[in-house]
């Protein structure tokens, strides 16, 4: 008799929505479209839809800023292993003036790493998208001082944490995986077991926290609540970033370009297959007219389908850049965002 793993048991018992991520390849007719596209391209818009794939396969951030940037004392390096053993290297930075009861666990967007996004460094992350700072670690020193502690964390194939999956990132579809192993840890830890938790979970991270939150339920029954900023459909990024480049006509290829990397089609790396599990207080917030995704009406797509009955999307206007503006909102504008932990975790 074939020997069922640990793996497949719980695969077996995932719930229906979770089946999306199964979907590791496309359908013939699409597979069929994407081989006709690819005899016909030209080699300057073929060479496009190889970079627009290769956003799941670039360069990793570096930590350009720590905590003692904005004077935060206490914290400590550690190394969390992921659910699957990828070794995931983190900060733990406790509340300003000692260790509170209130934890955060903080995760980043693609690419980018637990210190933000070092764009305004030059090349390579200069030429991505926007070449501009994301700064995290201002956002921990707001949190810190108001009363929380931080566990942040960089994923897989992302900053200094370990490689895997041949260094492409699964948008979700592997690092659920990341996820659970830092809630694993927290559980098991003397002190931060008994501390009130909510999670921090955006882009990258947000898809991410919803697939863990499907696959492993049991795990976050005890987390209050859920900041969920800009989370993606890839399908939506491919769209908008493709007719910026004069190459819309060709999702097909593009998902062709994804596999030959080694990850996933667009449409199996989006928040919008796990929301409806996610049943945790959230606040979103996303750029209205963001450049690089098809907003406003893919973030409202996501939001509509998650199942919170207590749930808020805030629309960042006046701008059309996800990077500079969106990411570093709550930098910029912790009072929102500190009203809404200060109501589920006080």
């Amino acid at each position: 008799m074939e020997k069922i793993t640990e793996h497949q048991l719980r695969e077996k018992k995932q719930p229906a929505s979770a089946k999306f991520e199964n979907k590791t390849g496309i359908s013939n007719e699409r597979m069929q479209k994407a081989l006709e596209q690819l005899k016909t391209i030209s080699n300057a818009d073929l060479e496009k839809v190889k970079s627009l794939a290769g956003m799941v396969k670039m360069p990793r951030s570096f930590l350009f800023k720590n905590p003692d940037t904005y004077g935060m004392t206490g914290w400590t390096d550690l190394s969390i292993p992921s659910d699957d053993g990828t070794p995931l290297e983190a900060w733990y930075i406790p509340a300003k003036g000692g260790e509170s009861k209130k934890l955060i666990i903080f995760n980043h967007a693609l690419p980018m790493c637990r210190a933000g996004y070092p764009g305004h460094l030059g090349e390579p992350w200069g030429n991505f998208v926007e070449p501009v700072e994301i700064d995290f670690v201002i956002q921990y020193k707001h949190l810190t001082d108001a009363g929380y502690n931080v566990l942040t964390y960089d994923f897989r194939n992302h900053g200094q944490s370990g490689a895997a999956n041949g260094g492409v990132c699964g948008v979700g579809q592997w690092e659920w995986r990341d996820c659970v192993g830092v809630k694993k840890f927290v559980d098991a830890h003397p002190r931060l077991s008994k501390m009130k938790v909510a999670l921090f979970s955006q882009c990258l991270g947000g898809v991410s926290q919803y697939a863990a939150i499907t696959k492993h339920p049991e795990l976050f029954e005890n987390v209050t609540c859920i900041c969920s900023p800009l989370v993606p459909n890839m399908s939506s990024v491919f769209e908008k970033m493709s007719a910026t480049l004069g190459i819309s006509k060709y999702q097909e290829l593009i998902d062709l370009e994804l596999l030959k990397l080694g990850g996933f089609p667009a449409a199996a790396m989006s928040g919008a297959l796990w929301a409806p599990n996610v049943k945790l207080p959230l606040l979103m917030w996303q750029v209205k007219d963001d450049a690089i995704i098809g907003n406003p009406a893919d973030a409202q797509g996501t939001f509509d389908r998650l199942s919170s009955t207590e749930k808020e999307l805030h629309w960042i206007e006046g701008t059309t850049k996800r990077f500079e503006d969106g990411y570093n909102w709550f930098g910029r504008h912790p009072q929102k965002v500190l009203a809404f932990l200060d109501k589920h975790m006080r």
